[in-house]
């Protein structure tokens, strides 16, 4: 199909988001070899110059292989996630096993593949370079997250209509949390702050989304309501982001198991909104001291819940400065978030080397 000028093939592949790890490993192992079918049967006429694909999966290396070498086309990997080791940290299997050794040599091969390594965070660059010493240094770099930031009027009318629509309480700062609720948002943590948070004063929870552990809170909020917490399953598009448009505040969540630094893609959605955000996470990831240093927000380690409460209090005590934060959000996100700044980090490489060798 052509959709605005671009060409687009749907490759139909097995499930890997939101289902049981059995079902997912089996999809990702077989994505190589039915992309290399589908770009042999649909795209045999057709050149290309420059790949771009990111992760997760890993499983690309013999598509790009196969693609790099026929076409002679150069490679631009955007490493959104570092896979098998994510999947070490929360305990899905050993580091030891067969099926990581395995993983690993995909991943190796996935890098081998690729002429540029694009990071989403300075944390992400050194973590890579330090657990994969044969990574020339050269082609590693920062290349982030990015959107086309939209234009998000406050209007008071249309906060009121859509906090009266599900019932949100008006006098009250309201946290959301938007996006998957998996092994990575670490739910266990994410149960013990709404109980640390039970009842409280000023604080008003929303929780919009879906996925492995989405039964797990539901089942949790059946058994211990909460007057203050708001469990909504997948919202459509246009409806979440009308509703977190009317919020004040935007969590992030991470297991504190991690080692890997994750940088979640939904702090964007949260600073295009001009939200503050709080973010709770492990150690590793720099999302944090971003967050802090750009003055939009708090961050507290996803360990113990009472720092969560901590944070909670002070961002209700200091609501006047929630606004003034939000504004530093949106601010932070034109400077270093949006589509155009990545698409120059991305083709600097390859515009000077002229067109016949992009």
């Amino acid at each position: 199909m052509i959709d605005q000028n671009v060409q687009i093939l749907k490759v139909k592949i097995g499930n890997i988001t939101k289902c049981g790890m059995i079902e997912k490993g089996i999809s990702t192992l077989r994505i190589e070899a039915q992309y290399i079918k589908a770009i042999k049967k649909y795209y045999s006429d057709v050149h290309f110059d420059l790949i771009l694909y990111a992760t997760p999966p890993i499983t690309y290396g013999k598509v790009i292989e196969y693609v790099k070498k026929r076409d002679n086309a150069r490679t631009y990997l955007l490493l959104k996630d570092i896979f098998p080791q994510n999947a070490v940290d929360l305990g899905m299997f050993s580091s030891k096993g067969l099926l990581h050794t395995f993983f690993k040599r995909k991943e190796k091969k996935l890098y081998d593949q690729s002429d540029f390594i694009g990071c989403m965070s300075q944390a992400n660059v050194d973590y890579l370079l330090k657990h994969n010493s044969w990574i020339d240094p050269k082609k590693v770099e920062i290349c982030p997250n990015s959107i086309e930031p939209i234009t998000i009027e406050k209007d008071e009318t249309i906060i009121r209509k859509v906090r009266e629509k599900y019932s949100i309480p008006m006098d009250k700062t309201i946290f959301i949390y938007g996006g998957n609720l998996g092994k990575p948002q670490g739910m266990e943590h994410i149960i013990a702050c709404l109980k640390a948070c039970a009842d409280h004063p000023h604080a008003y929870f929303v929780i919009a989304g879906s996925g492995t552990e989405y039964p797990k809170l539901k089942a949790f909020l059946d058994q211990t309501p909460l007057s203050n917490v708001q469990l909504l399953y997948q919202l459509p598009k246009e409806d979440y982001e009308l509703l977190a448009n009317t919020c004040d505040v935007g969590l992030i969540f991470l297991d504190h198991r991690f080692t890997i630094p994750n940088f979640p893609s939904r702090l964007l959605s949260y600073m295009q909104a001009s939200m503050p955000v709080l973010a709770c996470t492990d150690v590793h990831t720099d999302i944090g001291p971003v967050i802090e240093e750009g003055q939009f927000g708090h961050w507290c380690e996803s360990q113990k819940a009472e720092n969560f409460k901590e944070k909670i209090d002070q961002l209700c005590a200091e609501k006047e400065k929630l606004s003034e934060m939000g504004e530093n959000a949106r601010a932070y996100l034109e400077a270093q978030y949006t589509v155009d700044q990545t698409y120059k980090i991305i083709m600097k490489h390859f515009e000077q080397e002229g067109p016949e060798n992009v």
